[in-house]
């Protein structure tokens, strides 16, 4: 950063409340540094990628929020600052420049704010965070005010950055772009310097110069850990230097360390003289090490022990660092940053000595360059873990690396001795296939820096509803945990339902809508799953599938027929047929449920579903009962809006007299027209309603997409308007060869195709 800048800049923020518009502000940095800026009076305006009504979780109240990049955002802004992320071709970056407006990195922003107070500027590849966080709570437990900014909420200081008008300010200092060297803070403490970010450096030389620098601009203390390789050789030499750690050669020493379940103990010795004990309620060794270096600064800082002893018990931990997102007796699931080899390995090893019977590893890598670079220190970190599973690598903005992948990450650890490792290329994949191999003992530990922390969220989401929820039902009721959805579709596709229930009779369906609706769980009818595409990350909430007998039955009494919503279309066209009663043969050519096909107004063979309808019982999501007649219902083209916030339990249904005889000519006429059209590969049906001025099937024929392909996902060369399922298709081929079709049509024929069936779920 220029002298000149820093200078204009600082200037700037001191005259006054400014104008100023983030770029990026939902990354957790920027949306820290919108905090303190906030509190300084400033107006601020932000953009960022993430839609609307998601930003709120991450901005704080009062910034003007953007979705997107525009260049109009700016606006009359004085101040510009993005984050690292940003690149130059960015339409704002490239608007704050064509104006004259100050532009600078967060970073930077942050360095002009950090020389106004006293900077203690927290440093290392990893760790950071947590040693952040301890190092304000000690600080606030001490009466000394600080203002903080950490890079993940901390429920124990209430948000990840505050402004305080006292003079000590914390700062979790970004190595990963070299503005570390920027600093010039009161005091530094420097917890490791390993390989880290090397899509930005080329090697680990250029790591420790960046320290290097900081250490020359610390005016007071630079705390160090002794244990660290590369930490000691640059620190042990600078005189203002006090270096922690378990080494002989630490001023402060750790000794008679105990880890237990989610705890620590360890004594203290400041050069030889007996400190105290120092008890911990967050688990690993690691932290035992963040924790000595808090004791360290904040000893030299003149803190008394007995204060940083009594707020370190207190600790509980920052978001995402072993934090515990589910605990029974039976299962724990714990979400964690770690990202980094060395973080694996300690994560793990607090993980294997918590008391779990087995420790399930689920890692997300994260950065193609990282994962690349540190290929063999990955292949020896998980071996703590009783199982891992690996899913596909985060990529973070950066752009795929050949022969780097997931997959072959996998292929590495296992290779270097582990025996259980699976890859599984998707969140949704993932946590279906750990739910099939959980038992009671288990652990279930999420690692990695992307989004995988959402597998951790959605497993103990389902715990904790199933252990809610199951023991209030009927013995034959069933309730499974993140059943796989492939299992109950026709197109043996999607990922699982978080919650899948099929309720014993209609008693319990009542007691599970209501149990959803109170705790604010989304609720999805599935049926036979005909007609239906189930996103590869599966559905969330509860998925009612009325299965069960109870909702199977049929009865006939003269012309009517009272079927439940489960029961199959088929089995409606036999007994009718059995009792001498027709019109319901069209039926024959659909494969679903009576309930889907309510909800569908399911047809087929010029035939319709709610042609052949007196009356529909149903459920709202209150569980409460209705009795609605069909002329009171709003009747579309492959819609009832009634189903839209109803489940049909059962309906009546109106046949004609008819013989066995013209029973049998015209599901005879109705299957050969069926089985000579349609093919026979799992499918989901029609994929496109007709657009008018010529069927889709026809269309799509006539376009030449007839065995047109993405993956495993294929257009019939029976019939133009059925996508099949050759063996492993993904929905995301699925859909990807829907937009293909769509835009042919589009650009050929100036024809809008729209899907029929019906798409669910989560993106992965």
């Amino acid at each position: 950063m220029q002298p000149e800048l820093k200078q204009r800049l600082a200037e700037l923020l001191k005259s006054g409340p400014q104008r100023i518009h983030l770029i990026g502000v939902c990354g957790s940095g920027m949306s820290g540094l919108a905090r303190l800026l906030l509190a300084q009076g400033h107006e601020l305006s932000g953009s960022d990628l993430v839609p609307a009504e998601q930003a709120s979780i991450y901005i704080p109240p009062g910034v003007r929020y953007f979705v997107g990049h525009n260049a109009a955002q700016v606006g009359d802004a004085t101040v510009v600052v993005f984050s690292s992320a940003i690149a130059a071709e960015n339409p704002e970056r490239k608007a704050a420049v064509q104006h004259n407006i100050i532009c600078v990195r967060r970073a930077e922003c942050l360095v002009v704010l950090a020389d106004e107070k006293s900077a203690y500027v927290v440093a290392g590849s990893h760790g950071k965070t947590t040693t952040s966080s301890m190092l304000t709570h000690v600080l606030r437990q001490a009466d000394r005010n600080p203002s903080h900014y950490i890079g993940a909420q901390v429920p124990l200081l209430g948000a990840n950055a505050a402004w305080t008008s006292g003079q000590p300010f914390v700062i979790e200092a970004d190595e990963s772009d070299g503005t570390l060297a920027l600093f010039a803070p009161q005091a530094s403490l420097i917890l490791n310097i390993e390989e880290e970010h090397l899509d930005f450096y080329h090697n680990i030389e250029e790591i420790v110069e960046v320290f290097a620098t900081l250490c020359e601009r610390t005016c007071g203390p630079i705390v160090y850990c002794a244990d660290d390789k590369h930490a000691m050789l640059l620190c042990s030499h600078c005189a203002q230097a006090v270096g922690y750690g378990l080494s002989e050669l630490a001023f402060y020493r750790a000794l008679d360390v105990r880890l237990q379940s989610f705890s620590s103990r360890f004594t203290v010795l400041r050069r030889g003289q007996l400190l105290g004990e120092v008890v911990l309620e967050v688990p690993g060794a690691q932290n035992v090490s963040n924790a000595l270096g808090v004791v360290a600064l904040a000893t030299e800082l003149g803190i008394p022990w007995n204060q940083i002893v009594s707020a370190l018990a207190e600790f509980r931990g920052a978001a995402r660092r072993f934090e515990v997102k589910y605990r029974s007796a039976d299962y724990m699931v714990v979400d964690d940053y770690a990202h980094h080899p060395t973080e694996i390995k300690a994560t793990l090893a607090a993980a294997r000595n918590s008391g779990w019977k087995r420790v399930l590893a689920l890692f997300q890598p994260h950065r193609y360059s990282r994962t690349k670079a540190l290929q063999g220190e990955f292949a020896g970190a998980f071996h703590d873990a009783t199982e891992v599973f690996i899913t596909e690598i985060y990529a973070a903005s950066e752009a795929a690396m050949a022969g780097v992948t997931g997959e072959a990450l996998a292929e590495t650890v296992r290779a270097d001795g582990h025996g259980k490792v699976r890859y599984e290329a998707t969140l949704g994949r993932l946590r279906a296939a750990v739910n099939a191999v959980l038992e009671p003992g288990d652990l279930v530990i999420t690692l990695g820096a992307g989004d995988i922390h959402r597998v951790a969220l959605h497993l103990a989401q389902a715990l904790t509803w199933h252990a809610e929820l199951g023991p209030q039902l009927k013995p034959d009721s069933i309730l499974k945990r993140d059943e796989p959805l492939h299992k109950h579709t026709t197109m043996r596709i999607g990922g699982p339902a978080q919650l899948w229930f099929e309720p014993v009779d209609e008693e319990d369906l009542k007691l599970g809508l209501r149990f959803a609706h109170d705790r604010g769980i989304p609720v999805t009818f599935i049926g036979r799953g005909s007609n239906l595409l189930v996103r590869d990350g599966g559905i969330l909430g509860l998925c009612v599938h009325l299965g069960q007998p109870y909702f199977n039955r049929i009865e006939v009494e003269g012309e009517y027929v009272t079927v439940g919503a489960g029961a199959r279309l088929k089995q409606v066209v036999a007994e009718a047929r059995r009792h001498d009663l027709g019109g319901f043969e069209f039926m024959e050519g659909i494969p679903g449920n009576l309930g889907g096909a309510l909800r569908m107004n399911a047809g087929a063979m010029q035939g319709w579903t709610m042609e052949v309808v007196e009356s529909v019982r149903s459920i709202d999501l209150l569980g409460h009962v209705h009795e609605v007649k069909k002329a009171d219902m709003e009747i579309h083209y492959r819609n009832v809006p009634h189903f839209q916030n109803h489940i049909a339990v059962s309906a009546r249904l109106k046949g004609k007299p008819s013989s066995k005889d013209e029973i049998n000519e015209k599901l005879k006429a109705f299957s050969g027209k069926r089985w000579t059209s349609q093919p026979a590969a799992p499918s989901a049906g029609c994929i496109f309603k007709n657009p008018g001025p010529i069927p889709a099937g026809r269309l799509i024929d006539e376009l030449g997409l007839k065995n047109l392909s993405v993956g495993q996902a294929r257009v019939s060369e029976v019939h133009g308007n059925f996508i099949v399922n050759d063996g492993g298709a993904t929905a995301g081929d699925v859909l990807q060869l829907i937009s293909l079709i769509q835009s042919r049509a589009r650009e050929a024929r100036q024809i809008e195709l729209h899907t029929e069936v019906i798409v669910l779920g989560e993106e992965n």
